[in-house]
């Protein structure tokens, strides 16, 4: 069992690093508004990231502006398509210790191959007050 467990991990790991070698150069655009009750919800923390099979990775990071306004975008070389979200961590109505996690999935059609800039994907103004599918908690990020 730990024979196969060893070789499924080690083959993971070689996909994962020819992907960087022998795939495609993918890009992706995300940008927004976040309020809290009507409000810019200033000094969010957004990040992108691309959702891997094992673990995330990190393409961008930011704080939302004055305005409430964010704009993260990253590429990565793979030879699968990438499957980006963000996640959006916030406080807003919320006075725990930790504040609320909001992830948003990014549609294929929003990245762009290759040399071809990413299709920008605006998710709109989005208010924080409100309940999101999935909504969690989240102390480290």
């Amino acid at each position: 069992m730990f024979k196969i467990a060893l070789v499924i991990l080690s083959l993971i790991a070689l996909s994962h690093a020819l992907g960087g070698i022998v795939g495609r150069g993918q890009k992706v655009t995300v940008v927004g508004k976040l309020t809290c009750n009507g409000a810019p919800a200033k000094d969010v923390k957004v990040k992108l990231y691309e959702d891997g099979t094992v673990y995330d990775t990190k393409m961008d990071t930011m704080n939302t502006l004055g305005d409430g306004s964010f704009s993260v975008n990253g590429s990565q070389t793979k030879i699968r398509k990438i499957d980006p979200k963000i996640n959006i961590y916030h406080r807003c109505n919320h006075h725990s210790l930790c504040p609320k996690k909001v992830t948003i999935h990014v549609p294929k059609n929003a990245v762009g191959k290759g040399t071809k800039e990413a299709q920008l994907f605006d998710i709109g103004v989005l208010n924080l007050a409100n309940k999101f599918p999935g909504e969690t908690t989240d102390c480290i990020h």
